[in-house]
């Protein structure tokens, strides 16, 4: 297979390829664009934005909700040496933030987005007093209605010149851009479609976002590389619809998808309610599994749902990989059922064996086989003195190779931290060799991973503290998992003295502010009387989340539920119209701790939009055709939506 030189040679390459990008804006509505579209269409884009002055080595933000013009402008900007930086658009506050603070950090910085997004991004900068971010939506701003017919200048970039920045996906506070050359990515792709055995008559599906690497980097430009037909699917669309995923999957006769935890978890839960009945998932050769810790009770669940159409257990493929390793680190063995090892929790310190168990044992945790490196790439794991272990202890895993990044944008200080005195990496993340495979055991660092995206508890924790009588120093943020569990939990640990009774108020306040301004949703607010530090002073983070999985907080966390359910106001839907009794045992049944009162907004009652996406999809299920996510914008609250549902079946 062909090692192309820089992105500009790889799309040139595959121009005259016969194959095309299927976008799936909704379940009828998509559209198609061809290699060669791209390449005109994105030379014609490049032309608008050289025409405002921008040149090789200018930085793009490109802040949209439409795959095709995010792909549109990428290219636009790969082919004329402009740096893209692609951010998220979400629904909080903080993801608007995070968009000003990117912008900070860069020299001169344009802005790419649709025009509604530019007036409502005006309008929050004004309202928060952003002067940059009002200087960036000003001269510095352009739509893809802006591009001409006229096609813009090619650059000619080396192997090693910057390609993109990819920031640090979830960050509350200080965005951290790893910067990836031409080299990183070619390789990278290179890599990933010999080892998977990629052909040009394949076919993949994804959903992921394309400011995510897996959803870019896997799931296109790798695509992009072997000549492959892809499909991108809007990630609103699947977290709306899920069951559309496999549908779409049937009807493509998709051969490569994948997802995180999450994706499968949220997949499941609708499948559930509603069966489909005509799938054909023989089609699917591989279904990558990364992005965040893999559960094996969620592959099982997910393989056992989805044999009886076909669906082979041998095409589940768990892969690592992270933003630093231009996605890609070790992939499992194709055509091999995965496997995993069984071991005592409290047996994975740095520098020493784990011990290994059975399933029965109640210390026992799972970690799935992850396969070698890829060509490339290599890892080593190293005790807290960068010393090598020997395979089978636990140690901290470092990578090195040509997929590797050469730092951090435009911050040496930071570059210079995640990088050994000889070259390695530092992943952050913890694992063993086992069996001559890389097993990952947890993290080093206090990182949390929620629906895939990293998070870092002390912006969290800074989050909280804007509520009056708390402060920092008072607030711990930790992250998770049980072995009940498939996903990593969201903890917050609050320093209380006072009666239970006076916390339950707070921790509602908590959910609410962490709901609004991050757009995460928390598990546990738990109160606690000390916070652990160590002798110098800092936050022993790990010992709490350990406390909470070993049971130490179960009593505690049992008497709050049972006050929050014999909170007046909350205690159920008696005295209610039936309907708005309905709904809100629906919004009970997703809502975890969290109490939601039939005049409560929807928006602002701390639980996550894909939460809110599985209440609207139950409603769905039990009234049809009536009601949509969507409509909630209009109506926010349990009875104001069970009124708009009253009004549309009287008209109906």
């Amino acid at each position: 297979m062909t090692r192309h030189e820089t992105l500009i040679d790889l799309l040139n390459d595959r121009r005259d390829h016969n194959r095309s990008i299927r976008f799936i804006d909704g379940e009828d509505s998509e559209s198609t664009v061809s290699f060669d579209d791209l390449w005109l269409r994105a030379r014609r884009l490049l032309a608008a934005l050289q025409a405002r002055g921008m040149q090789a080595g200018d930085e793009l933000i490109i802040f949209t909700t439409s795959n095709e013009r995010f792909l549109l402008a990428y290219w636009a900007a790969i082919l004329g040496g402009i740096v893209p930086v692609p951010i998220a658009v979400g629904i909080s506050d903080e993801h608007r933030h995070k968009l000003f603070r990117v912008a900070s950090k860069l020299r001169n910085p344009t802005l790419f987005a649709e025009s509604d997004s530019l007036e409502r991004l005006t309008a929050f900068a004004v309202e928060r007093g952003i002067r940059h971010g009002q200087e960036l939506l000003g001269d510095n701003s352009v739509t893809d209605a802006d591009a001409t017919g006229e096609e813009g200048r090619l650059a000619s970039p080396s192997t090693d010149d910057l390609c993109f920045i990819q920031y640090s996906s979830g960050s509350t506070s200080e965005p951290k851009g790893i910067c990836l050359t031409h080299r990183n990515l070619t390789a990278t792709v290179h890599s990933m479609r010999t080892r998977l055995g990629f052909s040009a008559d394949e076919m993949a599906l994804s959903w992921m976002p394309l400011t995510h690497d897996m959803g870019l980097i896997g799931y296109h430009l790798t695509m992009l590389a072997t000549g492959m037909d892809h499909a991108i699917m809007d990630t609103n669309l699947f977290v709306r619809r899920p069951l559309l995923w496999m549908s779409k999957t049937s009807e493509l006769k998709a051969t490569q998808i994948g997802s995180p935890n999450f994706g499968y978890k949220h997949y499941l839960k609708a499948f559930e309610r509603r069966r489909p009945t005509d799938l054909d998932l023989s089609c699917v050769r591989l279904l990558l599994n990364g992005a965040e810790p893999i559960s094996v009770h969620l592959c099982e669940q997910f393989i056992a749902a989805l044999e009886p159409y076909g669906l082979r257990r041998e095409a589940m493929l768990p892969v690592y990989g992270l933003a630093e390793a231009t996605l890609g680190v070790s992939f499992s063995p194709v055509g091999r059922r995965y496997s995993h090892i069984v071991v005592k929790r409290h047996s994975l310190k740095i520098g020493e064996p784990f011990e290994a168990t059975t399933a029965d044992d109640p210390d026992a945790v799972t970690f799935v086989k992850l396969g070698q490196s890829i060509d490339g790439c290599d890892y080593r794991i190293v005790d807290d003195a960068d010393v090598e272990l020997a395979d089978g202890r636990v140690g901290n895993i470092q990578i090195r190779g040509e997929n590797v990044t050469t730092g951090v944008y435009r911050d040496p200080q930071q570059t210079a931290a995640i990088f050994t005195s000889d070259g390695w990496l530092r992943t952050g993340d913890c694992g063993v060799t086992v069996d001559g495979e890389l097993v990952i055991t947890g993290r080093a660092k206090d990182i949390i991973i929620v629906a895939g995206q990293n998070y870092y508890p002390h912006d969290i924790e800074e989050i909280v503290a804007r509520i009056d009588e708390l402060e920092l120093g008072k607030v711990v943020v930790a992250g998770a998992k049980p072995a009940a569990s498939d996903v990593e939990q969201l903890l917050v640990f609050v320093l209380h003295r006072k009666a239970l009774e006076d916390f339950a108020e707070l921790a509602g306040r908590i959910r609410d502010v962490v709901g609004t301004r991050a757009g995460l949703e928390v598990d546990h607010v738990i109160p606690i009387t000390r916070i652990p530090k160590t002798t110098s002073g800092k936050v022993q983070r790990a010992s709490l989340a350990e406390g909470f999985l070993d049971g130490e907080f179960d009593a505690v966390i049992a008497q709050l539920a049972r006050l929050a359910e014999s909170t007046e106001g909350y205690a159920g839907a008696a005295g209610e119209p039936a309907l708005v009794g309905e709904l809100m045992a629906i919004a009970a049944e997703f809502s975890k701790e969290r109490k939601i009162g039939p005049d409560d907004n929807l928006f602002e009652v701390g639980i996550s939009s894909l939460t809110l996406t599985e209440i609207m999809l139950a409603i769905d299920e039990k009234l049809p055709g009536q009601v949509d996510v969507n409509d909630l914008f209009d109506y926010p609250t349990i009875r104001l939506l069970a009124g708009y549902l009253d009004q549309q079946s009287q008209l109906s």
